[in-house]
């Protein structure tokens, strides 16, 4: 599904199209003169995390490059033009503070699109809370960032919590022979490790053996982990971490001789870099999407999640994923509660506590599935309302195998050994 593009490839289409979103000038006369919405983005252009974190931008650039054609956002009959600045957060949260104040003090941004990975985004947070920048966060999916119930965040993806262990039952229900057990691990980190408890509890779930737990550092050599699973020889492997990690899981498992029956990672396989990187290594590695191109959704801008789908393919080069997905529709938030606060940009500090409220009441549908955000409990502000689909690497193509009112393909399991 995803075409081939080379690292430096990658990178260089995530970068187009900048210099006709972002204006430098700043300044409050600027503003009035100008009449604009400014957007700043957070994520993690560099680093570890800059495969997912270009992803984002992705996302969040389509999205104003298609509404700018139309002559921007729509507010009471007057159309007003998105402007982009950007914030690299280098892979690290003290960064991605730095960058966030920064736009917010020095760009004069009115709202804020959130980072790449959890880890920032908890970072980022506490600063638009202090400046009451509303902050839509297309990529989080830790349940650490919604469980002080921050008030200027929302989020798009339902919480890994939520959607990971489920997998595991999706799995075992979709397999034959059904699985016996699994082997868990994962990173020391937000997401991570939120992503490796979430299969933990659903191992007990699906009614599956725990053969083994283990939390390990980012930059960890995972020559024994994988050897230590290997000693376990469980039927699923369940590896919670970003695409880096899991690029070097494989890695290792192949160079070790270690092949389970099912390997599921949760996110960072869908994005392009992980198959490009890996090549036929990559096929068979399962993962959880919360939106495929067949989902039946649609919205006026985007039309189709098929639309969608050729629509940043023929802009970027590569089938998006979901979290690119994500991105895309945070803009149509933005663009839904502009249009319900009614007020012409710039904005104030108390019209961006209007936006937030605006946006906490959003309920929409848009080609990504429907948007609307808890106001109470451990996941307030977090969009809960898309349901998990196992996806698998085929061919390099990431394709829909469960459950099977969900399939495009079905499931490999057991797997084969390396070739």
């Amino acid at each position: 599904m995803a075409s081939k593009l080379t690292r430096r490839d990658f990178l260089k289409t995530s970068a187009l199209g900048v210099g006709a979103l972002s204006v430098g000038a700043t300044g409050r006369s600027a503003r009035a003169q100008s009449a604009t919405i400014r957007c700043g983005v957070v994520t993690s252009l560099s680093g570890a995390n800059r495969f997912g974190g270009n992803l984002t931008r992705r996302g969040y650039d389509l999205w104003a490059e298609e509404i700018n054609k139309l002559g921007g956002v729509e507010i009471n009959g007057e159309r007003y033009r998105v402007e982009m600045f950007y914030g690299d957060a280098q892979s690290n949260p003290s960064s991605g503070a730095s960058a966030a104040e920064r736009l917010i003090v020095q760009e004069e941004v009115d709202v804020i699109f959130g980072p790449y990975t959890s880890g920032v985004t908890l970072a980022v947070q506490p600063i638009c809370n202090k400046y009451r920048v509303p902050m839509i966060s297309g990529s989080a999916e830790s349940p650490k960032v919604w469980v002080d119930q921050p008030p200027f965040n929302f989020g798009m993806i339902p919480a890994v919590d939520l959607s990971s262990g489920k997998s595991l039952g999706v799995i075992a229900d979709a397999a034959s022979p059904r699985p016996e057990s699994v082997g868990v691990v994962g990173v020391n980190e937000p997401f991570s490790d939120d992503t490796a408890h979430g299969f933990r509890d659903g191992v007990e779930a699906a009614g599956l053996e725990l053969t083994g737990f283990e939390l390990f550092p980012a930059k960890a050599d995972l020559t024994p982990v994988v050897t230590k699973l290997r000693s376990q020889d469980p039927d699923i492997v369940a590896v919670g971490g970003h695409e880096e990690v899991l690029i070097n899981m494989v890695r290792t498992a192949k160079s070790l001789g270690f092949r389970p029956k099912a390997l599921v990672m949760h996110y960072g396989i869908t994005a392009p870099a992980f198959a490009n990187e890996l090549g036929r290594d990559a096929d068979g590695v399962l993962g959880i999407s919360l939106w495929t191109p067949g989902v039946s959704y649609r919205d006026d801008l985007f039309g189709s999640a098929a639309d969608y789908d050729e629509l940043s393919h023929s802009r970027w080069g590569s089938h998006p994923d979901y979290t690119e997905a994500a991105c895309s529709a945070s803009g149509l938030v933005l663009q839904d509660a502009a249009a319900r606060l009614g007020k012409a940009p710039p904005w104030s500090q108390s019209d961006r506590e209007a936006l937030a409220q605006a946006i906490e009441a959003t309920d929409i549908e848009t080609f990504y599935g429907p948007v609307k955000f808890e106001t109470s409990g451990d996941h307030f502000h977090n969009n809960t309302q898309p349901i998990p689909v196992v996806v698998q690497i085929t061919d390099g193509r990431v394709v829909p195998v469960a459950p099977a009112d969900a399939a495009d393909g079905e499931l490999v399991y057991p797997l084969p050994d390396w070739s």
